[in-house]
């Protein structure tokens, strides 16, 4: 039977009970019986609990700066299933991931894969066809368990560990250290890119035998009058123009991939002749991650960010006390398994109004408009806000709410973001 790539996706959500099953054996065995190719000549892994997706947006836009043939596979996708893998800065075309799922499903025999499974093998088999110079890898849910860390990568990146999954990676910052450190690999450079890690990842890190640098010890960013500046402690330093991504915490994701690719730079030269952080100023500038405070046109200004977490939040309060200006209405959505008076409670005062979405349509672990109300409540009990059914009513009533002064910020959940998203586009 040939399905397109619409009913292959809905056989891979029903194929297999669980949405979630960690564990590499399975995937790893259908890997195997496919050959296990290398995806690329080098292959970077970006693990963390934040800032994956623009730390891999940002190795992908400077490694095709240098002139490479890039990969770079990412998860979850916004508003069509082909974004989640990238060649040469295109999206995967229907065709080649139907064939990708055609080869896989012929592999597995009676051995289940996730949705989450079949989207990892399809990018590797597309990237080892594609004859890549580098492949950018984002790591899923966790790290030691996940289906990336099949490939032993060449550089390993841990952007950031902060509490969330915890019902899969352990219920405090240790345990879930621990789990990111697994995508590192003995003698391979892993880079750390908080200053402050906990010490559970630290110390799985030291057990791995990896290569460890650390941001604020083995390399540093420095923000200045114009730009900013990077540096490393063997003495290599840049100046650089500002990320092109929006907010304060950038400049720390880009410092981890700058070092990342300063550790390729060391590496045996299969990658490339130039440096690759000769390339770093045109990478930083070109890079576009969407829904990263990502900027709608219109009045009033509609800022859209998958942010989800309570880590998340902060930043985002970091990026509004540092632009300052008229009132902010909250267009919010949020799942069931995430921290919601945590995410509330980081933004407080600076949401002058809620508009809360319910997600219950969207997902099965998406939380009703009226359980976030509840939570609001108790997080703050002065705030104001109203309810409604959906993100598109939602953010209908934060429009007509908003003064000519006001700016819109929606946020809360991919479903959050992939739907304004589709709303603006239409």
């Amino acid at each position: 039977m040939t399905r397109n790539l619409a009913e292959w996706l809905a056989y891979q959500e029903r194929v297999n009970v669980r949405s979630i099953e960690l564990g590499l054996n399975r995937v790893g065995e259908v890997w195997r019986r496919m050959g296990a190719p290398a995806p690329a000549r080098r292959t970077i892994a970006v693990g963390g609990t934040n800032g994956k997706g623009s730390t891999a947006g940002m190795l992908e836009a400077t490694l095709r700066a240098a002139g490479l043939r890039v990969g770079c596979y990412t998860s979850p996708h916004l508003l069509r299933y082909n974004e989640r893998i990238r060649i040469d800065g295109v999206d995967a075309g229907d065709a080649e991931l139907v064939g990708a799922f055609e080869r896989i499903e012929a592999a597995r025999g009676s051995i289940p894969l996730t949705y989450f499974e079949f989207g990892t093998l399809a990018a590797l088999d597309l990237f080892a066809r594609a004859g890549l110079d580098a492949a950018v890898l984002e790591v899923g849910l966790g790290g030691r368990l996940d289906a990336v860390n099949l490939v032993d990568a060449d550089v390993a990146v841990v952007t950031t560990v902060d509490l969330d999954h915890m019902d899969w990676l352990g219920p405090d910052r240790d345990s879930i250290g621990r789990e990111k450190a697994g995508i590192a690999r003995r003698g391979r450079p892993a880079i750390v890119g908080e200053p402050d890690p906990p010490q559970g990842l630290l110390d799985a890190l030291a057990g791995s035998g990896a290569l460890v640098e650390r941001a604020g010890r083995d390399f540093h960013a420095g923000r200045q009058a114009r730009g900013w500046r990077w540096s490393h402690r063997d003495g290599t330093a840049l100046e650089l123009p500002d990320p092109a991504l929006r907010a304060p915490v950038q400049y720390a994701n880009a410092a981890a991939a700058l070092a990342a690719l300063h550790a390729l730079d060391r590496l045996d030269g299969h990658v490339g002749t130039a440096s690759l952080l000769a390339s770093a100023a045109a990478g930083l500038r070109a890079v576009r991650v969407p829904a990263r405070l990502q900027v709608l046109d219109g009045t009033p200004p509609l800022i859209v960010d998958v942010g989800h977490n309570p880590q998340a939040a902060r930043a985002l309060a970091e990026w509004l006390d540092a632009q300052p200006g008229g009132p902010v209405h909250a267009v919010y959505g949020a799942l069931s398994d995430k921290d919601v008076a945590g995410v509330i409670g980081a933004l407080g005062h600076r949401i002058a109004h809620w508009h809360l979405a319910g997600l219950a349509q969207d997902t099965p672990r998406g939380m009703d408009a009226g359980a976030l109300a509840q939570v609001l409540r108790e997080a703050l009990p002065q705030a104001g806000f109203d309810v409604h059914p959906d993100v598109a009513h939602a953010l209908a009533a934060a429009r007509a709410a908003a003064g000519g002064d006001a700016r819109i910020l929606a946020f809360g959940s991919f479903f959050v973001a992939a739907a304004v998203l589709a709303a603006y586009a239409r």
